[in-house]
């Protein structure tokens, strides 16, 4: 018998059952600080925007982005696949586990042909260990390739109905918002006086969505390398616009329902913060106004006069205060995952997702969004 080989490969069992456990069963953030599965994800996505910086125009970059997360789940899995045949290979080449049939030349081989046969549940039958510590370990194996196999094909789709989920609302925010969405828009599109029961709505809606966001992705972290499904659009931006909007209606904006705000911004802030956390995105050490230079808040302040929500300097100061206690970590998050955030307010007309469509002629498509401008 080889003592360190069992070793190794009991060691290595352990350790993938582990971080399967962690990833997949486990419904809580997990703060130890070594990990195969955060080693996997920093390596891979170290690479995945390397490779990604070599695309020439954003729109290609997005695209090889979107692929990311599918991918790394998938290589996640079969990397711990592999890592659990060939750790009970080394369990039967540490205990000289016999076996009889059609073998490999090599010994070691044989362990690992018979490790892949019974963990995948084959049953080719052309090896069978012959005693009886080796029976032992091929039953153990065979019993922990059909628990594992379970657990991936119940863990995909629970992974695809919390993104599914998440993309909902963010669809939903398209006609409200505009495409990026922005918090001038959104206050913009609901400065009619009916407007603003639907804005009390839409953040309580969003207060709900920030909740199961923070639950989802911080059990399953893969979904944040998800990309939505058009390009303008991303979980981080979104929630980053409904923060803004929070922040200017706690900022003093008369006629906005500022409880619905304050209790979309706790819990939105809340999943933003541990989300970075998460990620070890540790908050942007930069100016305040980073992302609102002085010219954007004077744009942002006539734009609100004009439409009947005058921001006042010290709102501006209350406005400053709030912005701090989110902005950096929304910063650093996008440094890290590669998404743009939106501006506070747009500067060219651009139309929304729902008024583009590609068998339309560009004639069309503008005449629509210049009409679709002025209904909103």
């Amino acid at each position: 018998m080889n003592p360190i080989a069992v070793a190794g490969g009991v060691a290595l069992v352990s350790t993938v059952l582990w971080e399967t456990f962690e990833t997949i069963v486990l419904p809580r953030r997990v703060t130890r600080q070594f990990r195969l599965t955060r080693l996997f994800y920093r390596i891979t996505w170290t690479f995945w925007t390397s490779l990604a910086n070599l695309r020439r125009t954003n729109k290609k970059r997005d695209a090889l982005f979107s692929f990311y997360g599918p991918l790394s789940l998938l290589f996640l899995l079969a990397t711990w696949a592999v890592a659990l045949v060939l750790g009970f290979a080394l369990v039967h080449y540490g205990a000289n586990s016999q076996f009889v049939g059609n073998g490999l030349p090599s010994r070691f081989g044989n362990d690992l042909y018979m490790s892949g046969t019974t963990l995948f549940t084959l049953g080719l039958g052309d090896l069978t260990p012959v005693a009886a510590l080796a029976r032992f370990i091929t039953v153990l194996e065979a019993g922990i390739g059909f628990g594992f196999l379970a657990l991936v094909i119940g863990y995909l789709p629970v992974l695809y109905q919390s993104f599914s989920r998440r993309e909902v609302t963010i669809s939903l925010l398209d006609a409200r918002a505009g495409t990026p969405p922005t918090a001038f828009e959104l206050f913009r599109r609901h400065a009619e006086p009916e407007g603003q029961e639907e804005m009390a709505e839409i953040l309580h809606d969003w207060e709900q969505w920030a909740a199961d966001l923070m639950e989802s992705h911080l059990s399953y972290p893969v979904l944040a390398y998800y990309r939505s499904q058009h390009d303008n659009q991303s979980w981080l931006g979104s929630l980053t616009a409904v923060l803004d909007a929070c922040a200017l209606a706690r900022a003093g904006l008369e006629g906005v329902c500022e409880y619905h705000a304050r209790m979309t911004f706790a819990i939105a802030r809340h999943a933003l913060v541990d989300l970075s956390q998460i990620f070890s995105a540790r908050p942007a050490e930069q100016s305040l106004y980073g992302r609102m230079p002085p010219e954007e808040l004077a744009s942002l302040r006539q734009g609100l006069q004009e439409i009947g929500f005058p921001l006042s300097d010290d709102g501006v100061a209350k406005l400053d205060e709030l912005r701090q206690q989110y902005e950096p970590y929304a910063i650093s998050l996008a440094r890290y995952l590669r998404i743009d955030l939106p501006p506070w307010v747009r500067r060219e007309r651009i139309k929304d997702n729902w008024q583009t469509s590609s068998w339309k002629s560009t004639s069309t498509n503008c005449a629509t969004a210049k009409a679709t401008e002025e209904h909103f």
